[in-house]
């Protein structure tokens, strides 16, 4: 919900409407309308010289250049607007992409100056916001300035007969003596209420104007949505790459400590039991049969590598037995319920069922629960996996985390993760997926 000042304080008997003339954010809010206009000012005369000077030097070589450097300066000045913006209002812009030239020269910084999007947004701002400072700043200055003198007018209403022979504010006048003038302790009254009502609306009033504001300089001076975008997928390929790396680092470590040193102590025992072959051999065959004991526990701990890895249910049968094979494993009763009218697409299946089996592990390990549920289902385009428990609540996504990490890896395939989780349960984590059939 977006409002302009925040509840009162805890305690506090001043309503907010009464309080927010005062508040300093409504002053900053004001100052940043009064700076507007000279720095609009300043702005817009630069884009206009720019863009004159670049367009009629273009008949030379000397025009590209220039171009090229007064986007660079329209780029210096939005730097300064955000920074304004972030100061003033509160508005944290990120800045663009910066320009990348495809080969270090001066001619390459020009041509990607030119090519760069950004650049061309910082002169359209330089050239909208002119137009806009002038009206915010005419609107705001009358609004506040006409609020508050008329709230304080039994202040100041002495001077009209000190100093222009009048009784006080003059409506109108007919030019032979007749008119009407505010002076009788009624009209006092009325004009300082309506003054009081305008002071109280000016807040919101100019808030509103710097919703303009904040609109322009979050879509002209910050990052485009493309490059938003690509920044946030080479962010979420970081983390599918490290997921990666630590998964293959699980498996060889596995492998290493597990099937790997087990069959080696196996190897060992069946050299020595060939040796043994002619000499004991009733010792010997004591050796195989430890040995093919040894054979079953490293198939077993092969199975749960390949398990953790892909289970083969899942490739064969699906979600719904798969996640009932899983649930059986938990060490609280879990009830399964998968309402899907077709199989999606095997990544999107894999990441569904790793992402239960993690959450029903947090149960089994910290949740002390007696009871939790599985459910997955469809609904338009996402696939949905909610587990929930009577347990002690209290998880949160907070880093470090398990449920951080599995938020990240969530996030980096479009996917998101809720967490409900009060002290004292239950708890409910929902997991969002793209569906891809």
């Amino acid at each position: 919900m977006d409002t302009a000042y925040a509840p009162p304080p805890r305690g506090s008997r001043v309503p907010v409407g009464l309080r927010a003339p005062f508040s300093g954010r409504t002053w900053r809010e004001f100052l940043y309308l009064l700076l507007s206009l000279p720095i609009a000012i300043v702005m817009f005369t630069y884009a206009i010289v720019v863009i004159a000077l670049g367009a009629g030097l273009l008949v030379t070589f000397l025009g590209i250049p220039v171009l090229a450097g007064g986007l660079a300066g329209s780029r210096a000045l939005g730097g300064l607007e955000r920074l304004r913006a972030r100061a003033l209002l509160g508005l944290d812009v990120a800045e663009p992409e910066p320009v990348r030239p495809s080969k270090p020269s001066l001619m390459g910084w020009v041509g990607a100056v030119l090519k760069s999007g950004a650049s061309w947004r910082h002169l359209l701002y330089s050239l909208l916001h002119f137009p806009w400072a002038l009206f915010s700043f005419i609107f705001s200055v009358t609004f506040w300035t006409l609020g508050w003198g008329l709230l304080a007018y039994p202040l100041w209403r002495w001077t009209f007969p000190a100093y222009l022979d009048q009784p006080g504010i003059q409506m109108w006048d007919d030019g032979h003596g007749n008119g009407l003038s505010l002076d009788a302790p009624a009209d006092i009254v009325v004009t300082s209420g309506a003054g009081l009502l305008l002071v109280l609306a000016g807040p919101w009033v100019i808030h509103g104007l710097t919703q303009m504001d904040r609109v322009m300089v979050h879509g002209l001076l910050g990052p485009s949505p493309l490059a938003t975008r690509v920044s946030q997928l080479e962010s979420d390929r970081g983390v599918v790459v490290d997921t990666a790396a630590a998964d293959l680092r699980r498996i060889e470590r596995d492998l290493h400590d597990g099937a790997q040193a087990r069959l080696v102590s196996l190897a060992m025992d069946l050299g020595l039991a060939r040796e043994k072959l002619a000499e004991d051999p009733e010792a010997a065959a004591k050796m195989v049969d430890e040995a093919h004991g040894e054979v079953k526990i490293a198939l077993q701990e092969l199975r749960d590598l390949a398990r953790g890895i892909h289970p083969a249910i899942l490739t064969d049968r699906g979600l719904g037995p798969a996640l009932s094979a899983l649930s059986a494993r938990c060490t609280v009763p879990v009830t399964v319920t998968v309402d899907l009218d077709h199989r999606p697409a095997a990544a999107i299946e894999g990441i569904a069922y790793f992402t239960a089996s993690e959450l029903l592990q947090n149960v089994s390990r910290h949740a002390r629960a007696t009871s939790a549920t599985l459910d997955v289902w469809r609904t338009a385009d996402r696939a949905m996996v909610l587990v929930s428990d009577n347990g002690r609540g209290g998880a949160h996504t907070e880093a470090g985390t398990g449920l951080a990490g599995l938020a990240e890896r969530l996030d980096a395939v479009d996917g998101v993760l809720l967490v409900d989780s009060p002290v004292g349960g239950p708890t409910c984590v929902t997991a969002e997926l793209p569906w891809r059939g």
